[in-house]
């Protein structure tokens, strides 16, 4: 299991976003390491690789959506799926992965990279229309949600550097069973679900526990 690239972009105007910078989802494999660390809460700090840019941080970025991973294999379906190309960074991961289960991974799975930094898995991705746009696919958000292969957001427990070729070693793994997947199924097809997400606690991302709590609240009402 190992990274194949480390990807970052900056920000560019689109007509796909009404955030102020555009967007940052055009990302692209850089050689040399990157550092990566916490970059504080959501709505204020962006992405935790150095040199990549957030441009919507209503949405995205935060200590909690730290670094975005998606499997190349994942990406190899779609590549035939779609009938193009798609370069390592074409869904705006940061990690481009091979040989890593990243949607099958478990909320609170801990990842060490290349011997340096340890990241946790927090929560699946959610599609949007700047994601939509970018790709151009018509239909993009429903045919992605349907797939359930979200990829998996993961926030920074140590920083340190990142770069392609890095191992990546799974050191710990929860004794639930609340997967990125799942997660993903109950915060969009699949409410009946969300319950299950808290059986992930404090590891799970904060918004996607709220969701359950209010859901199990309203059941018990």
């Amino acid at each position: 299991m190992k990274l194949l690239t480390v990807n970052v972009g900056r920000a560019v105007p689109s007509e796909h976003t009404d955030a102020e910078d555009g967007t940052g989802i055009d990302k692209r494999p850089v050689d040399g390491p990157v550092a990566v660390a916490p970059p504080g809460p959501k709505g204020v700090a962006g992405g935790g690789l150095a040199g990549d840019s957030v441009a919507d941080r209503r949405h995205h970025g935060g200590d909690d959506q730290a670094v975005y991973a998606y499997a190349r294999e994942d990406l190899d379906v779609w590549q035939r799926e779609l009938g193009r190309a798609l370069h390592n960074g074409a869904f705006g991961e940061n990690l481009t992965t091979s040989g890593v289960e990243v949607s099958g991974a478990l909320i609170g799975e801990r990842w060490r990279i290349g011997g340096g930094p340890l990241l946790e898995v927090t929560s699946p991705r959610i599609p949007c229309r700047t994601f939509q746009g970018w790709l151009g696919e018509q239909g993009w958000i429903k045919r992605f949600t349907q797939a359930g292969v979200p990829g998996a957001y993961l926030r920074v427990l140590v920083p340190g550097e990142l770069r392609a070729g890095d191992a990546v070693d799974v050191v710990h793994r929860p004794d639930h069973g609340v997967t990125v997947a799942l997660t993903f199924r109950a915060l969009t097809t699949e409410r009946a679900l969300l319950p299950r997400l808290l059986e992930a606690g404090d590891a799970l991302h904060p918004e996607a526990r709220t969701k359950a709590l209010k859901y199990v609240r309203q059941r018990a009402s």
